[in-house]
């Protein structure tokens, strides 16, 4: 089944893990194998030719570079001038995958259906270009605002303005405080650009202050349940509650720690944890039951986001597993038509109502 993957740090994983994504799995992990720099060395799950053997035609592509003040023991760059350079050169890493014929910039109404058209009607799997749409996963590198509309020029449509810990415009994940007038600013230039308002990531007091503010398209990438496994990182029913009333799509994730409780990194086992499929399936099912419908669910798997195989479900082996799922959701009573709502279609419909309206 074609299926869209909402969240995927292919640019990272190119530059900062130095990554081949145009060579098959086994050869990415061959080449890793003894390196310890980073903890999930030789256990990659994603390149180009997985997302074709997968048929995951159409991703959210992001940049990311994260400011760190002298007292943030986050990794990230000293300057903002220094995490706007990085997203430049993650950016110029997706242009070579363009020139190459390996992928193809969706920014709007148009190039979305012409990719769909490809993907669905011509060309054999192992020669399509994925599709990707490009994110900014935190927003320190925006060095002011007028950096905003340079990168709406070549082609950022969505945003999430914070990522861990405290931001330049929002504070995030394991932080906590409002948005500052920096922060509100950028919500309405945002709205002004329709770009998408990624609300993953923001800490609580940041996303009830940016629901409050942001009258513009919201979805949530790649996030699961509070009620599940109890971390500010997940969504409350109460927030999960908003999105919903909001037209949001929320995109399971496939992070061991946030799919079963009691997660220890760096220690735990997937298969001991009994960390599958399913249980993100009971993530995507509880925001069913609290939406009473499936609308509102799709996959931003997060895979590959500085974790690997050790950190996922044991029943995947890369990013092409993700065609176990339609089988898991009918064996949990969804239908086939709610299964592709899920695999693509809410994603895909979420986007045309947004760009159908984009007047930039």
């Amino acid at each position: 089944m074609f299926t869209i993957d909402a969240h995927l740090d292919l640019s990272m994983n190119a530059l900062e893990w130095n990554r081949d994504l145009r060579k098959p799995i086994t050869e990415i992990n061959k080449r890793e194998k003894g390196l310890k720099d980073k903890p999930d060395r030789g256990n990659a799950t994603v390149s180009l030719p997985e997302l074709r053997k997968g048929n995951i035609g159409l991703v959210v592509a992001t940049q990311i570079a994260r400011f760190v003040d002298k007292d943030n023991p986050l990794p990230g760059w000293n300057s903002p001038e220094q995490a706007w350079a990085q997203t430049q050169g993650q950016l110029a890493w997706y242009k070579s995958m363009e020139d190459l014929g390996e992928m193809v910039q969706i920014s709007n109404l148009d190039s979305l259906e012409k990719h769909l058209h490809l993907w669905l009607h011509e060309l054999p799997w192992s020669t399509k270009p994925i599709g990707y749409l490009l994110s900014l996963e935190g927003a320190d590198s925006l060095v002011n605002l007028s950096y905003l509309e340079k990168a709406y020029e070549y082609g950022l449509r969505a945003l999430g303005p914070a990522h861990y810990g405290p931001g330049r415009y929002a504070n995030g994940t394991d932080a906590s405080g409002k948005m500052g007038q920096k922060g509100l600013d950028l919500l309405k230039e945002m709205e002004r650009l329709n770009i998408i308002l990624d609300a993953t990531h923001l800490c609580d007091d940041a996303f009830w202050q940016a629901m409050d503010h942001f009258q513009g398209h919201v979805w949530a990438s790649h996030n699961n349940c509070r009620s599940l496994v109890n971390h500010n990182r997940q969504f409350s029913d109460d927030q999960i509650k908003v999105l919903i009333e909001r037209g949001s799509v929320i995109g399971g994730a496939l992070d061991a720690w946030m799919m079963v409780p009691d997660w220890e990194r760096g220690k735990s086992d997937p298969l001991k944890m009994e960390c599958n499929l399913e249980k993100m399936i009971d993530h995507m099912d509880h925001i069913c039951q609290i939406a009473g419908n499936a609308d509102h669910i799709g996959i931003g798997s997060d895979l590959d986001g500085a974790f690997g195989k050790e950190q996922c479900p044991y029943d995947l082996d890369s990013i092409s597993d993700l065609q176990k799922i339609p089988s898991l959701l009918s064996k949990r009573g969804y239908t086939s038509k709610e299964i592709e709502k899920v695999m693509f279609g809410n994603w895909l419909r979420f986007l045309r109502k947004a760009w159908n309206s984009d007047s930039v």
